[in-house]
Order: structure tokens, then sequence, then C-alpha cells
């Protein structure tokens, strides 16, 4: 049985093909953020060799993770520690409530629009926009108009004061007016999000992780370490899928939307290993005052939204 397993997560590997970077994101925001969001990295090195990444490839990763802000390091003797910073915690938890957290609410039918061609913002930023806009669910309708039709608005105001264009970016919201043609509103949504490729993404996770689901949950005792991989491993691949995901309610999805599928196998393969993966982060990670501390109280709650029966 363990050597199939093995052979199972060797196959995950091979066909998700993780970039090293992408990986340290998937663990900083899975494993580390919950236990303070800072680590030794060396810690973090020994960490992370189970998925195949070297030392050198580690402290290149980190390096570039700091250039980018989502990483600050502090030295303390001969050792580097690297924290999450104030604004790659708040990305890391504007992406955790959608992993992690997210309950389909019933839809009011009201869209809001985030209009940013306005004379007073360039090119440049309206690009940042579009991106960091897109990483919370937007789609572009026209050049400097995002749309979405249930954003969470707290994520919204706070990407918008961290680009600084609070003061210029143009926020309505509204309803479609009734008598007009739905077939020109399938056009929209199909135009602004690509459900078709994000169903096929889904679809590849489901192919993906449900031999390791199958086989797992058939074993016994199972081994931290490699429960900590196949998390990390998890984690990557629905992270991947579902940050393409603009969360629209189920009125707009189409019928026997395999996102439904990807995120009850992602919730019980998740239960299934995370006490195993857990105790392996905690006998690893080091801080400066030494051991991590215990997780943080939501850690707990993830996935909580659905039922134990689903």
């Amino acid at each position: 049985m363990n050597r199939r397993i093995g052979d199972i997560v060797t196959q995950t590997f091979e066909r998700l093909r993780p970039k090293a970077k992408s990986l340290i994101i998937t663990v900083y925001g899975d494993a580390i953020l919950h236990h303070g969001g800072s680590a030794w990295l060396g810690s973090v090195i020994k960490l992370v060799e189970p998925l195949g990444l070297n030392e050198r490839i580690v402290r290149t990763s980190v390096f570039r993770l700091s250039k980018e802000e989502w990483l600050a390091s502090s030295q303390l003797g001969r050792r580097s520690y690297y924290r999450l910073t104030d604004l790659g915690r708040r990305r890391f938890e504007a992406a955790n409530s959608r992993i992690y957290f997210h309950v389909s609410q019933p839809w009011d039918g009201r869209w809001t629009l985030v209009i940013t061609n306005t004379a007073d913002i360039d090119s440049e930023k309206r690009d940042m926009i579009r991106r960091n806009f897109g990483w919370i669910g937007f789609g572009q309708m026209a050049s400097g108009i995002m749309i979405h039709p249930d954003p969470d608005t707290t994520v919204m105001r706070q990407v918008l004061a961290d680009l600084g264009v609070a003061e210029q970016a143009v926020v309505m919201t509204g309803g479609v007016e009734a008598g007009f043609s739905t077939a020109a509103l399938d056009t929209m949504i199909h135009n602004c999000w690509d459900l078709k490729r994000l169903a096929d993404d889904y679809t590849e996770f489901l192919d993906i992780f449900r031999p390791l689901w199958q086989v797992l949950s058939a074993s016994g005792e199972l081994d931290p370490q490699l429960c900590f991989v196949v998390r990390t491993l998890l984690m990557h691949g629905y992270r991947r899928a579902l940050l393409r995901d603009p969360m629209l309610p189920d009125e707009l999805l189409p019928a026997n939307w395999p996102g439904t599928s990807a995120r009850l196998l992602c919730r019980n393969l998740y239960r299934l290993v995370q006490a195993a993966a857990e105790t392996h982060v905690m006998s690893v990670l080091e801080t400066a005052e030494g051991p991590v501390p215990e997780a943080s109280p939501n850690y707990y709650t993830r996935f909580g939204g659905l039922q134990a029966g689903d």
C-alpha cells in the first residue's frame, strides 16, 4: 500500500509540474500563515525538501518573493528569518477567504463595476488594477472597466487602497433591467470569464486528486511527512484553479459545474491529511522564539461551509 501511495504521489507531481516559487507561496499560505507567518529559513528549507526543492532553489524563491513584497527578512545571529509583510498577509488572507471559507449565498441580481479608465490613472496602473482585481474574481468588461456579480467589498476596497487609487476609481452597483436579452448577458459573462477553461481546470484537478483520495482514505495510519506533501500538492492544485474562479453565483453557472465536486474532494482530502500534516509542520518549523506557536483558531474551521454529509 505504501509503495502504491508513493507511486500516486509521484504521478501527481508529474501532472502538476509545480514551480518552486509557487510551492513556497502555497506553503506560506497553508502551513506558515496560521502559525504566525514567520519562520527560520533553515527550517523552511527542511520543511519543503520532501517536495523536491533544494536549498539553492528555496533561497532564490524567497529572495524573489521579498522583491515582490510578499516576504520580509530579518537576521538574528547567523540565521535568516522570513515573515509575511503586511501586504503579503493581506494577499494571503484575501485568497484564503476564497479557498477555505467561501460559502455560496443567494444572489440579489446586482452587479458591481469598478471603473478606472479615467484621465488621471495611467495605463500601467490600470493594468495593475486589472491583474489585482482578476485575482479577486473580477472580469474585464471593457478597457478600464472591471465587473463582478457578488464581490467581497472589504477586499475590493483594500485592493484599491493598496494600489493607491481608492480616490480615483469609480465604483457602481446595479441590476439588469427586466425584459432585455438574457442571451446578451450570457455572452457578456463568457467574454469576461473563460468558464470553459475553468471547468477544464476543475475537471483536471478531479482527475489528478481522486486517486490520492481513494488510496489514502482506504489506508490506516498515515505518515506525517507524506501527509504534508499531499496537503501541499492538494492546495497548490486547488489554488491554481480556484484563484482563477470568479466565484459566480450558482444562478450564473452552467449545470453540473465541476467546481462544486472539486471543492468537495478538496475538503475531504484536506481533512483526511490535515492532522498528520500539522504534526510534521510543528516538528520542523522554527521561529526566532523557538518552535512555531499553535495554529490560529480559524485554522480548525477550514472548509466549514460544507456540511459533513456533502
